[in-house]
């Protein structure tokens, strides 16, 4: 049966983000008979400015629910009545979790574990929790709290007793132009005649905000509950994308950031044993599913992947041109995500 949101109650924590605004506009536009459709986070600016543009006169299952996930209180009473959450929540800038450890690990883990025992105590269907490329083989410590957040959904399947609620996790490579990332930056920096590499060699997965949430949409389709869900996406070398927003710049290497890696990966060979390979996407399956891996495999006609794979942005089949890149960052901007 295809997903039908309908009449569905949805939370999405961080919902003022670049991903909460895509996926808002794509449930509106979708499923227009979706009875709420709360936006959790802190920032009282944003909020109003995303009102703006998702009035609830036009759009009556709109809802502005300001809060943190830290507070498990709060947490738990913008729950009351969902059916579904999708966990958009983060600290994700990598310097400042570097310098600020335990900010981090509060929004990131004891978040996640708010958002758990909110959706176990209120009657939530299904979790869809979003990950990053950094929590596969972690060495810096945003990526390391994105692991144990991970890890937090995956277990929380195990603690659900008899409740029809299912917890899944999407994990994905940069977007384009979202807040943070360094499509903004190059376009200030474009105005001095260069643009600082950190190195020539280096490359990133990309996923557009919509193949962004149609991965939640899938997972909120086919979830049986602890599965990682990881996209097939090209990647694209920094190089390229330096060029595609100002080839009249030079490139000036500077050399890689503290906890930044060469190249991004998404699924380790230890991941690889037990992932399946779909169509469309690759699955790291728990290490104790309550439901059978097998039936999991025939129903869905996937196949495990062979011993030794892994899948970083490296060894990647798709790539990205500069003529690409820029017609992405072109869409962006015209979409109001990027500055």
């Amino acid at each position: 049966m295809a997903l039908d949101l309908n009449h569905k109650s949805i939370l999405v924590t961080g919902g003022t983000g670049s991903f909460g605004k895509q996926f808002v506009q794509t449930v509106l536009e979708k499923f227009p008979q979706i009875r709420r459709l709360v936006v959790f986070s802190r920032d009282e600016l944003k909020q109003y400015e995303m009102a703006q543009h998702f009035p609830q006169e036009k759009f009556p299952a709109m809802r502005y629910f300001i809060g943190d996930v830290r507070d498990p209180e709060r947490m738990k009473r913008a729950c009351e009545g969902i059916d579904i959450i999708v966990h958009a929540a983060a600290l994700k800038q990598v310097p400042a979790a570097e310098y600020n450890p335990m900010e981090c690990i509060k929004t990131n883990i004891f978040g996640a574990e708010n958002v758990i025992n909110a959706a176990l105590d209120c009657g939530v269907k299904d979790v869809v929790a979003l990950s990053t490329d950094k929590a596969a083989a972690p060495i810096n410590l945003y990526g390391a709290t994105k692991l144990c957040s991970d890890k937090l959904f995956v277990a929380a399947n195990n603690m659900k007793g008899a409740r029809d609620l299912r917890f899944s996790v999407v994990r994905y490579g940069n977007v384009i132009g979202s807040r943070g990332s360094v499509v903004p930056f190059f376009l200030q920096q474009r105005s001095k005649g260069v643009l600082p590499i950190t190195h020539p060699d280096m490359t990133r997965f990309n996923i557009s905000l919509e193949e962004g949430v149609d991965l939640v949409l899938y997972a909120l389709e086919h979830s049986w509950g602890g599965e990682i869900f990881v996209p097939k996406i090209p990647s694209y070398r920094i190089t390229e994308l330096a060029t595609a927003i100002a080839p009249e710049c030079r490139q000036e290497i500077v050399g890689i950031r503290p906890g930044e890696k060469l190249h991004e990966e998404m699924i380790t060979e230890t991941d690889a044993l037990s992932t399946v390979e779909l169509d469309r996407y690759y699955v790291i399956l728990p290490a104790t599913p309550p439901w059978d891996i097998d039936k999991f495999i025939a129903h869905f006609n996937g196949q495990r992947v062979p011993l030794g794979f892994h899948y970083d942005s490296a060894n990647n089949t798709e790539w990205l041109s500069a003529e690409q890149l820029r017609e992405e960052i072109r869409l962006h901007v015209d979409a109001g995500f990027v500055a």
